[in-house]
Order: structure tokens, then sequence, then C-alpha cells
């Protein structure tokens, strides 16, 4: 019998743990604040630059959450609002950044780098 509870107690632990494995592994972006641009008064996401692609037009970011999509901590690829944006981006920035939803694609349309 109590080996049996240890069993259960075990798997239970395993199932409802504190989940820091199961959203993503990467850190960096996970307890950051969301601070508002001073440009536009709209909350900005930080975020971890993993991945450039130029040919493509697109980024691939590490990010906390994203209050005005909805969308929770995750890494995903966002397009960029204009291309050249990505000369001033290189894998393992730390940014915060706006992304908007543009024509069905997950755009960001402005970042900066974090301090």
């Amino acid at each position: 019998m109590r080996s049996r509870l240890l069993v259960l107690t075990s798997i239970t632990c395993l199932l409802f743990g504190t989940g820091s494995y199961a959203a993503g592994g990467d850190s960096s972006a996970d307890n950051a604040a969301a601070t508002t641009s001073a440009e536009s008064g709209q909350a900005m996401t930080a975020g971890l630059v993993k991945k450039v692609d130029k040919g493509a037009g697109k980024v691939t970011i590490s990010h906390g959450p994203i209050e005005n999509l909805g969308m929770p901590k995750m890494t995903m690829v966002f397009h960029v609002k204009d291309p050249a944006m990505l000369d001033r981006l290189k894998e393992g920035d730390k940014i915060l950044f706006v992304a908007e939803k543009v024509d069905g694609a997950l755009t960001v349309m402005r970042f900066e780098q974090a301090k």
C-alpha cells in the first residue's frame, strides 16, 4: 500500500509540477515584464532572437506572452513590417517588440534592443 501511494504521488508531481519544462525551455524571455513603447504607447514584448532569415523576410523569436494577440510564451517565426529591419537583428539579440496580425500573418511592427 505504501509503495502504491509513493508511485501515485510521484506521478502526480510529474503531471502537475511547475510546468517549467513544458513551455519551451528558454527562460530568457520568461520573466521579462512587458514595457510600453515610448513612441506608440503600445505594450512591447520581451524576446530573444533565435534566427534571422533575410531571404524569407522572417525572424524567429523566443518570446514572453504577447498581450494584444492573446498568445502565451513560445518560440515562433514572425514576418517583419520592413525587410530592412532584419539588417539590425542578429541571433542572440535581446529585444522588445510589438507584433500584430497583418493580412493573416503575425508581423513584427517595430522593435528595440532590450536594455
